[in-house]
């Protein structure tokens, strides 16, 4: 019987990832679609994000094409998900997502609303089910509304909370954004078109469609194959980590895969059977993709495709990351949007072929130019790397 475990080498992933996360030309997608569901899960708590993650993976990118799949087809849904961070999912894999990650979240967000208004206001469970049917019953009226709006029609939303009483950073806020996130998270309301551009962080409220109720390991089970379809080879701790498991379901998860035990620098790790064969060779090609972009924040162990003398640059005081410069598989740099529109890009580190890389990501600078028109973005995370580049 043979027990050693099948090899696979840094090059070998970066040159995986650069395939299965379409960060080449001659794989780039047609659809948002096809890019969602290549990656899994897009990062969304930066609207602007989700738009230029999938610009840097399509062909002929617009932001008409992703606002008919948001708003108009719901071919794609935002959803409080993975490690309580808001994420757009493909409408088929909600499901999965919501049984195997959401349902808990939202119910954390629950009972920690509802400690506070206990503990500040005597407010109780009957309380708040009454205010989010008096939000459903508002919507219902309305169509879509804005939080301040809905404030406006359920004067409930308005009472205040004291967050961090005696702190400098102390405040009072009100609940509305607390009830309307549990109910959103809950997939009884949802987000609707943003107000402004697509870049714009306000937006309008609607009503949602619960999602078909899935046995739990089964949906973790099937969301731990699409991880390991989209990031895999990757390790238990990567798994656990991307989806924030406890350790337990995570194992149970990999383990209803049919993943294979390999070996990877960071140590043992779980491949897919048809992952194990070499990935097919592809030309350098480079790509500027946005801060928090799924495939940077993808795995917990990054060395094999970051440089770790390049963090301190790239990643803000939180372990956010900021917008960054890719070549064959590898972050080499970062990239801001200036005030006037222009796209600065800078190379950190050595690459291989560092002309060609060079004039590929100017290249790519342009396109993501044209992408952006008059559009100005600037991500809510901001790295050294980004401050310096937007003012040089």
């Amino acid at each position: 019987m043979n027990d050693v475990r099948a090899k696979i080498t840094d090059e070998q992933r970066r040159a995986r990832l650069t395939i299965a996360h379409l960060l080449t030309p001659a794989l780039r997608a047609d659809t948002p679609e096809h890019v969602a569901a290549a990656l899994l899960a897009l990062h969304a708590t930066d609207p602007a994000t989700v738009y230029l993650s999938v610009a840097a993976r399509m062909t002929d990118p617009a932001p008409a094409q992703l606002e008919r799949a948001l708003y108009e087809e719901r071919s794609l849904v935002r959803m409080l998900c993975m490690r309580r961070t808001m994420f757009v999912v493909p409408h088929d894999l909600a499901p999965v997502v919501d049984a195997s990650t959401a349902r808990s979240v939202a119910a954390r967000e629950r009972k920690s609303l509802l400690k506070v208004l206990g503990d500040q206001h005597g407010h109780r469970e009957a309380w708040l089910t009454a205010t989010e049917n008096a939000v459903l019953a508002a919507l219902a009226g309305l169509g879509e509304a804005t939080a301040a709006q809905l404030a406006d029609a359920v004067p409930a939303l308005k009472t205040q909370i004291s967050v961090s009483p005696g702190k400098p950073y102390g405040a009072t806020p009100r609940i509305t954004s607390r009830v309307l996130g549990v109910m959103a998270a809950e997939s009884r309301i949802r987000r609707g078109r943003p107000l402004g551009t697509w870049a714009s962080s306000q937006f309008r409220w609607t009503t949602a469609e619960p999602h078909p109720d899935l046995p739990a390991d089964e949906a973790r089970a099937e969301l731990a194959t699409h991880y390991l379809r989209a990031f895999g080879p990757a390790t238990t701790d990567d798994v656990k980590w991307w989806t924030g498991w406890t350790l337990t379901d995570t194992r149970k998860a990999i383990a209803r895969t049919g993943a294979v035990e390999v070996d990877l620098s960071p140590g043992p790790g779980h491949a897919l059977p048809d992952h194990l064969d070499p990935p097919t060779a592809t030309e350098p090609a480079a790509a500027l993709l946005p801060a928090l972009d799924p495939t940077p924040m993808g795995w917990r162990h990054r060395d094999w495709y970051l440089d770790p003398a390049l963090v301190p640059e790239l990643f803000d005081a939180y372990g956010n990351i900021g917008p960054t410069l890719w070549w064959n598989g590898r972050i080499i740099g970062g990239w801001t949007q200036r005030p006037d529109g222009e796209i600065a890009t800078h190379v950190l580190t050595p690459a291989g072929r560092t002309r060609e890389a060079r004039t590929a990501a100017a290249a790519e600078a342009a396109r993501m130019a044209a992408f952006l028109g008059d559009v100005r973005i600037r991500p809510s995370m901001r790295t050294p790397l980004e401050r310096r580049l937007s003012t040089s």
